[in-house]
């Protein structure tokens, strides 16, 4: 027995995001769908251990990675590898130029981010 479902010809479409980190603004903005979605408040690398920039892509995810990661873990496939968009257990630090070339956010805020971006988003440092 077949049963009609007038709505069987909607398909369900996925979000695009991508991220902008301005790397002088000390902001990152996240798209959806090519439209500004949320723009967060971020630490950078200190002058010495500068934020790389280019264009790159999530490589990787992680929850709860520990120590001074926070509580999530968006890898980047820079070059030099070991760089990413991550949490802290440090939020005096953001806003400010104080990190190892990794882009910090609150924890509250990386966890939204973690939550909307697959594996593959594209990430722009400027």
């Amino acid at each position: 027995m077949y049963y009609y479902c007038p709505y069987s010809y909607m398909m369900m479409t996925r979000a695009t995001y991508s991220i902008t980190v301005n790397t002088s603004a000390k902001t990152l903005s996240l798209y959806r769908d090519g439209s500004l979605f949320k723009t967060y408040p971020v630490a950078i690398g200190a002058p010495s251990t500068p934020t790389p920039k280019g264009s790159f892509r999530v490589k990787n995810k992680a929850a709860n990675p520990g120590g001074p990661f926070g509580a999530r873990w968006l890898g980047l496939n820079a070059p030099g590898g070991g760089y990413g968009i991550h949490g802290t257990n440090n939020p005096s630090s953001i806003g400010k130029a104080v990190s190892h070339g990794c882009v910090r956010m609150y924890n509250k805020d990386i966890i939204e981010v973690y939550n909307l971006v697959p594996v593959g988003t594209p990430v722009k440092i400027v």
